[in-house]
């Protein structure tokens, strides 16, 4: 199997967020299959290999390069066009367009679907985020009966339900790094995630939604807005509720009455099978799967006849032009 370079434009400072946590888990993952490194190309890093002085190097058909930052996917694919490359989507709505010769591997459903409607003819598979094992509920008295983090937060949450919330029980808003998340998940009864407003104005989608699913396999109550990958998990009334549900006095109402219910050891159940989908053992085998998938693909690329035409903006113009002289000759009789 092809060694996999993961591109990156830094591993910490600046580029640090979840996007990039989920990313170089991804990558330890697929270590347990093929020979993977991370590779930078924004920044130099000590001990790291750099895009530039990689595409020196004569010979990478044994190599497939890994792409997955949003704003600098398209400039990315146009510069390694005549090498193997795999687009790893997370977010989707960034509006640039692929070639049907790099293979798509979506993080959620919500993303493969994106895909499967803007680039039809290429290949594209599911590969949900991995929720790490630490994410677990411990079962321990919970002192915090409301657990929100700033940010991606919505004006909402935290200008108006927050505050009302903290005048009838113990809120703890995060507003910075958290070294042991899971353990602050197991302190919480309720945790709240809003996040629409914040990728409305992003103009992008939320990708996956790491902190809802974590909190649930932690043990929380989440309320959570169900936008973009939320939706592929999340399921209101049944593993959570959707926050922001019309107006502040339900919303109220409804999470104080979870709080209640945590108080009395109510924790939600959920079965094995749920989580077990997001954890490693699965997702090493679905990876699996599918960089082999790909890995055959790119073997046979150069002998396959002519590509399928791409749905391009210009060609979806023709078609519906096409659909239109039709129906007009069909309503006066033309053949």
């Amino acid at each position: 199997m092809r060694k996999l370079y993961f591109l990156v434009p830094g591993t910490g400072g600046k580029f640090a967020c979840g996007g990039l946590w989920a990313e170089l888990k991804t990558l330890e993952l697929a270590r347990q299959i093929c020979s993977a490194e991370v590779v930078t190309y924004r920044q130099r890093e000590q001990g790291r290999l750099f895009l530039d002085d990689l595409l020196g190097e004569s010979e990478l058909d044994d190599a497939i390069f890994v792409i997955s930052w949003g704003f600098d996917v398209a400039r990315l694919a146009k510069r390694l066009k005549s090498y193997h490359a795999i687009y790893h989507a997370h977010s989707a709505g960034y509006g640039f367009t692929l070639p049907a010769n790099i293979p798509i591997i979506a993080v959620s459903r919500n993303t493969m679907g994106y895909w499967g409607q803007r680039s039809p003819n290429s290949p594209i598979y599911y590969l949900p985020n991995q929720i790490s094992d630490e994410f677990q509920n411990l079962h321990r008295d919970r002192d915090i009966d409301v657990l929100v983090q700033a940010r991606k937060s919505s004006t909402y949450l935290m200008r108006e339900l927050i505050p009302t919330l903290q005048e009838h029980c113990r809120v703890y808003v995060v507003d910075s790094y958290v070294e042991d998340l899971a353990g602050l998940f197991n302190r919480a009864k309720v945790y709240l995630y809003d996040s629409a407003e914040y990728w409305a104005t992003q103009r992008v989608s939320e990708g996956f939604g790491l902190q809802p699913m974590e909190a649930i396999a932690c043990g929380c109550w989440v309320f959570s807005s169900v936008n973009g990958g939320l939706s592929d998990y999340l399921d209101p009334g049944f593993n959570c509720d959707k926050i922001a549900g019309y107006a502040k006095e339900y919303d109220v109402q409804r999470i104080l009455q979870a709080v209640a219910k945590m108080e009395n050891n109510t924790s939600p159940s959920l079965s094995t099978e749920f989580i077990a989908e997001y954890r490693a053992e699965n997702i090493v085998y679905r990876l699996n799967v599918i960089l082999k998938e790909i890995d055959r693909f790119f073997d046979r690329e150069q002998h396959y006849g002519s590509p399928i035409p791409n749905l391009t903006p210009m060609r979806v113009m023709q078609l519906k032009a096409q659909r239109l002289f039709a129906q007009i000759k069909k309503k006066i009789g033309l053949r």
